[in-house]
């Protein structure tokens, strides 16, 4: 009963959140929507916004301290950022703690460098209506240069190569002038 939100299976863990499996869903440029618009407050309190990052493709990871498999991904996301550096932007969302002072621990626990958006609540996920649900715990979005939904992982995440695989076949579009859009 304790590994039931920590499974590979889809379900609703006993925190109230919904796993996935770590499926990838890309999507192709001509199918993209609009640029997803998310401005909020870090977890020191600082203004941030996703525009801040547009022309890189950018990576969303949703996350919580209370939750283990955000806990076991996180290697992998700091992994992915360092192997991108200047490439990509890395963004979090810090969903339903109640305080930032758990997520500014775990995010020093695991060496996080870049900014997580502070979203005791989880509306920050309505940014991202169609692809994840204020409940879907852990999530990593990419976007295009565009700030557009560009891939999908559901659950968490395969590997730091995966990530960064996603990450190259985004930037590669923009390189070759395939927006799309």
């Amino acid at each position: 009963m304790l590994l039931a939100g920590c499974s590979t299976f889809e379900g609703t863990g006993d925190q109230g959140y919904v796993t996935g499996n770590g499926q990838v869903t890309e999507v192709p440029p001509a199918d993209r929507g609009e640029p997803v618009d998310l401005t909020g407050e870090d977890l020191e309190g600082e203004p941030i916004s996703l525009e801040d990052a547009r022309g890189l493709p950018v990576v969303v990871n949703v996350w919580g301290s209370w939750c283990p498999p955000c806990r076991a991904e996180a290697p992998d996301l700091v992994d992915a950022a360092e192997e991108l550096g200047d490439s990509a932007a890395f963004y979090g969302i810090n969903s339903r703690d109640s305080a930032t002072a758990q997520g500014l621990s775990f995010e020093r626990a695991y060496g996080v460098e870049y900014p997580s958006f502070y979203s005791p609540d989880g509306r920050a996920l309505l940014a991202f209506s169609g692809t994840l649900s204020p409940r879907t715990i852990p999530a990593t979005v990419v976007l295009d240069g565009e700030g557009r939904i560009a891939a999908s992982i559901i659950g968490p995440l395969p590997s730091t190569k995966t990530l960064v695989d996603l990450v190259a076949a985004v930037a590669e579009e923009s390189d070759a002038g395939g927006s799309g859009g």
